[in-house]
């Protein structure tokens, strides 16, 4: 899909810096070029080039160019490159010296990421990688968001959607043609062809979850009644005041969140308000808010030094004593890890636990294709169609057929193979300019 206009935009980082690169994708970004170079370079070759105003024919900079083809480029279209030094001053420059020639324009949020959409040199699948991969802080999140954008979703159903296309041919012809020409065992050759789709798509379902902790990071929240040492402990563990610690009674309202790397596993780690009956309607608000993440969390700290019994939540429940330090230390029923944020006692086996944990529920990341909800929505909408598919009693081909361009339309909009522009707005809002 050829573009109309072209755009461009600093690709590198904002601010001083040792060189800065401006980006160029389109029909004339060529031509733009050699208006500012005085000549076009050879194509895939860094060529040092004086680079003038078109207009006043002021020297810019001095800077390396880098001319790509179409048909050899990573968005589908003419681009450039232009390597120039890192000032601000000539970045300005540069840039409004494009600005001022026809037919180019600054690029919006993603646009280049887009283009290469459009043109297909990548999948939407990939766009969510590469967008994954920009965001991400652990060296979890890198891999699998490399795994996404190396195509990986593509791969992995393609022989799926062969499947679906060659159980659909037998429907077809079932419908088309007359009942002497066409096998009565129809029915058992397209559940034959279903039953490895099924299989996997069970397969992928079963193990989603691992995959979007990576990608979200671990869920894991603080709580207990006030003043047992939630904030403290969260101070602790990310060594730093991350939360305002008080003797007061209610001063956490609002979860607090904080993002940490451990063994290069990401784990979001949140304190919450105090639990305890209140008639305080805006703590109510910040109790029923930590309730909330409590119930969506993957495991709970239980912060209660008096021997105060957790709530019943979903998710595992470890008791932490954190006042340790104290004498007597408080008397706490059942199996608890006495810690102390005051001395450091046990807070690095309390780490370790925690890397341990994270790592296990992430272990099966590497093989699953599952890393947002919306992958898991059309994985699950395409099974749904296949067991319809392949109920007893075998409903009519006809109806065979209608569900099985429900799957394949499913695993198309995995990949944007289909119309996917009410997703397209929000996945590339969140890419950077100049991506």
């Amino acid at each position: 899909m050829a573009s109309s206009d072209t755009i461009f935009a600093l690709a590198s980082g904002a601010g001083r810096t040792a060189i800065a690169i401006v980006r160029l994708s389109g029909p004339q970004a060529h031509a733009a070029v050699a208006a500012l170079a005085g000549r076009l370079p050879a194509p895939r070759r860094a060529t040092l080039a004086r680079l003038r105003d078109p207009q006043s024919g002021e020297t810019l900079d001095h800077a390396l160019v880098l001319v790509f083809e179409a048909a050899r480029s990573e968005l589908g279209e003419d681009g450039a490159e232009l390597h120039l030094h890192g000032s601000q001053a000539v970045v300005a420059a540069v840039t409004r010296a494009l600005a001022a020639l026809p037919g180019l324009r600054p690029a919006g949020p993603g646009e280049f990421t887009r283009r290469a959409f459009l043109n297909g040199k990548l999948d939407l699948a990939q766009v969510e990688g590469l967008a994954d991969l920009v965001d991400a802080e652990t060296d979890l999140q890198r891999r699998q968001a490399q795994r996404q954008l190396s195509g990986v979703m593509r791969d992995a159903t393609a022989p799926w959607r062969a499947a679906l296309i060659a159980a659909a041919a037998e429907c077809e012809t079932a419908i088309d043609f007359a009942e002497d020409v066409v096998p009565a065992d129809v029915d058992a050759r397209v559940a034959a062809l279903l039953a490895p789709v099924r299989e996997g798509l069970r397969a992928e379902l079963a193990a989603a979850g691992a995959a979007e902790r990576i990608r979200d990071g671990v869920q894991v929240v603080i709580a207990g009644p006030p003043n047992a040492g939630k904030s403290s402990l969260l101070n602790a563990l990310t060594r730093r005041e991350a939360a305002i610690v008080s003797t007061i009674a209610g001063t956490t309202r609002d979860p607090i969140e904080v993002h940490l790397d451990l063994a290069g596993c990401p784990l979001t780690l949140v304190d919450t308000a105090g639990l305890r009956v209140s008639a305080d309607a805006i703590e109510q608000i910040g109790m029923s808010r930590a309730r909330a993440r409590a119930k969506a969390a993957d495991l709970v700290l239980w912060l209660a030094d008096d021997g105060t019994p957790p709530p019943a939540f979903a998710a595992p429940v470890w008791a932490i004593a954190t006042k340790a330090d104290l004498a007597p230390f408080p008397k706490v029923k059942g199996e608890v890890l006495p810690l102390s944020t005051l001395t450091g006692q046990n807070l690095d086996v309390l780490v370790g636990r925690l890397a341990a944990f994270a790592q296990n529920l992430a272990a099966p990341a590497g093989a699953g294709l599952i890393a947002r909800a919306r992958h898991r929505d059309a994985f699950a909408a395409a099974l749904a169609a296949l067991d319809h598919a392949t109920a007893s009693p075998a409903p009519p081909i006809e109806i065979v057929a209608e569900h099985l361009r429900a799957a394949r339309f499913a695993l198309d909009r995995l990949i944007g193979a289909v119309d996917v522009e009410d997703i397209l707005g929000d996945v590339f809002a969140r890419f950077c300019i100049g991506k």
